[in-house]
């Protein structure tokens, strides 16, 4: 895409509140706007991370502190905004910078260029309990929802939905780290269900179980896009996850372009129904025995594979943003069905094989070689520390600290139910599956999806 169709004077700030260094949608981003003549600044801890090579960065600077409050959100972002000469167009890459953005809206308009987006609405789809609700109101396929108010209903809802059900934190953003808890599990007991429950407080939010859905070939899908100031979407389209890590569960290590009319159809529907504005990344999982696509996720941020979705103009769906903000035309683009997204480090076999459509791949690139240089030493240090810590054992929880943030989401949730979910999948996991050694951290499962 040429650089000129963009309106370069306006400069990108991502802004990234986990402390998550391999999160790579944050290199995508910084590719993406940097190639096109960008300026970008980065709000975010990149200390231990590639992203900090990439020569793509105009200028790194330090980011809030996880936990911290709207104000000092504000404050730090309005410190940014004074070494800009205009104002910048302001992309959140986590949940967490999402939903402050959101609330805070009106008070960085002047500062910074913003999807025109309900102050609550990044809130309400973000939070996984109120996500249920959500679906429930606008008749979109999700997993049977139950929020448990006890460890004793806690045990009993798992036992009605039919083991193993799969267990959510409704904020995973709010998981404290070092506690050994995971935004999504799978309960295999009445016990293990109610002693998560337990686990509540600690974990700042609801807890959530939900009827599983086992995975399979051609189950996992998602779907990115950005929808304009007119409601149209745009730079995105329908992925298959081809790998995940963990496997069945976690972030995409591998992904596929692959057209699905029914995927396609259901994220335009339910974010025309929302009035939703701007980039989002929506996860899917298909039913093996209904076909039905049921939402498992709506995250109000560009999801970490979005470069996947790179058309044949180049537009993705960062690039939309800009674009749309500065009241320059998108180029009308055409789909490249079969094109992958492979994350090396989780992946590194796929990465060297061929792709007959094309690949990306998360961290190595021709054309700015520093962060892939970079990744392979940082990553090694990061798998040693995982194995130094799961040979150590599981933390004392016995003085863990309990968070300020209060328990219950914004907005109720609304269970739904549906008599179509398969009760008992004989296979939870698929077999021989490596154990998450060098996994994602919480905060990557939680923002990299």
């Amino acid at each position: 895409m040429p650089a000129s169709l963009f309106d370069t004077r306006v400069p990108a700030v991502l802004l990234r509140i986990d402390r998550n260094p391999f999160h790579h949608g944050t290199l995508g981003a910084v590719r993406s706007l940097g190639r096109a003549g960008i300026d970008v600044h980065v709000v975010a801890d990149t200390a231990e991370s590639p992203v900090s090579r990439s020569r793509f960065v105009r200028q790194i600077h330090p980011p809030p502190p996880p936990g911290a409050s709207a104000h000092d959100i504000s404050v730090a972002l309005h410190r940014v905004a004074a070494h800009i000469p205009r104002p910048a167009v302001l992309i959140p890459m986590d949940d967490a910078s999402a939903l402050a953005v959101g609330r805070l809206r009106e008070e960085l308009a002047p500062s910074y260029l913003l999807p025109a987006l309900p102050a609550t609405l990044s809130e309400r789809v973000a939070d996984k309990a109120a996500l249920a609700g959500v679906c429930a109101d606008l008749d979109v396929p999700h997993p049977e929802t139950h929020v448990p108010d006890s460890p004793r209903q806690a045990a009993a809802d798992a036992g009605r939905l039919g083991l193993p059900v799969v267990a959510k934190w409704s904020r995973p953003w709010l998981l404290p780290p070092g506690s050994g808890l995971r935004s999504t599990v799978v309960v295999r007991s009445a016990r293990e269900a109610r002693e998560l429950f337990l686990r509540s407080a600690e974990a700042g939010s609801r807890l959530l179980l939900q009827g599983f859905l086992p995975p399979g070939p051609h189950r996992d899908w998602f779907f990115h896009g950005y929808a304009d100031r007119a409601g149209g979407m745009r730079g995105g389209g329908p992925g298959l996850k081809l790998r995940s890590w963990p496997r069945g569960a976690g972030l995409t290590a591998v992904g596929r372009w692959t057209p699905n009319p029914q995927v396609q159809a259901l994220s335009e529907r339910l974010t025309a129904a929302l009035g939703y504005r701007g980039i989002l990344d929506l996860d899917f999982r298909r039913c093996g025995t209904t076909g039905r696509y049921h939402l498992l996720d709506f995250n109000p941020r560009p999801g970490a594979q979005f470069r996947l979705f790179a058309d044949a103009a180049g537009l993705d769906v960062v690039r939309a943003l800009h674009l749309d903000l500065t009241h320059r035309p998108l180029p009308p683009g055409v789909p490249v069905p079969g094109r992958e997204f492979v994350v090396e480090n989780y992946a590194p076999l796929t990465a060297l094989r061929p792709s007959p459509a094309g690949r990306e791949l998360a961290w190595h690139a021709a054309d700015d070689p520093s962060p892939g240089r970079a990744l392979w030493p940082l990553w090694g240090r990061h798998v040693s520390r995982r194995l130094r810590n799961r040979l150590a054992g599981p933390p004392d929880r016995t003085d863990a600290p309990r968070p300020t943030q209060p328990i219950h989401p914004a907005h109720p949730a609304h269970p739904t139910h549906s008599s179509h979910e398969p009760t008992h999948p004989t296979h939870p996991t698929e077999p021989n599956e490596p154990t998450d050694v060098a996994g994602p951290t919480d905060d990557e499962k939680a923002s990299s999806c």
